[in-house]
């Protein structure tokens, strides 16, 4: 792979894609940092919103790799893996599945990686780091964020199930995600951005993590999340 993110081999290896994710604007992002096929060798041959659209466009196009968000409408990442299984286990043209996520929670990294992803890459990665990481899958090699590798290593060495958290099922994957950036300091407007969302619906989520978890301000939701070493 070359600095400007060009195949490896020049422009002739190509690998089909989609992109599934519920932000329109992340999705228009990453087409236009890695979908100019003549320079990176990738081809963006669809894209997705929510699980129903993503289970469509992946039977309909077969692409070799699709770049799966965690976080969906529909029942999330997981379930689009379920219903993409017989796919993945095809004997001819496997479909591979690399998350890509803001999320670098051990529980959405495991549970993706369970559900049969072969990697795991946060929305930091830059575009010619992406490019490679999606020929890697293609290859059938598994990739990951440097310190999401921990936790898959960790989860699969472990005989114990996890335990069962009452309050944090009770959040959506949402108010997870708006929760642990709450308690790393980020300030509304910094989580806006980073999820691809507006201050307004950072505040609503905000507000109904309160009330689910019976919390009075931002600083009882670091102390509830860095005691679950959510943070």
């Amino acid at each position: 792979m070359s600095e400007d993110g060009t195949a490896t081999g020049g422009t002739d290896r190509r690998v089909r894609v989609v992109l599934v994710d519920d932000h329109r604007m992340f999705r228009a992002g990453v087409q236009a940092e890695i979908g100019e096929t003549g320079r990176t060798g990738v081809e963006v041959v669809g894209e997705a919103a929510d699980v129903d659209q993503a289970v469509t466009v992946i039977t309909a196009t077969r692409p070799e790799v699709v770049l799966l968000d965690v976080h969906l409408p529909g029942g999330g990442g997981v379930e689009v893996l379920r219903r993409c299984a017989p796919l993945m286990a095809a004997a001819e043209q496997p479909v591979r599945f690399l998350a890509l996520s803001v999320s670098d929670a051990a529980e959405d990294v495991i549970g993706v990686i369970r559900g049969g992803a072969r990697g795991y890459v946060t929305k930091t990665i830059t575009g010619t780091d992406l490019v490679d990481s999606i020929f890697r899958v293609q290859d059938g090699d598994a990739v990951f964020s440097p310190r999401l590798a921990g936790f898959v290593l960790d989860a699969f060495a472990s005989t114990d199930a996890p335990p069962v958290d009452e309050d944090l099922d009770r959040l959506t994957q949402r108010e997870r995600e708006v929760l642990r950036l709450i308690a790393r300091g980020y300030a509304y407007k910094e989580i806006a951005k980073q999820l691809f969302i507006s201050v307004k619906t950072v505040e609503s989520h905000v507000s109904a993590v309160l009330r689910k978890l019976q919390l009075s301000n931002r600083h009882e939701l670091t102390r509830w999340a860095t005691a679950r070493r959510l943070v």
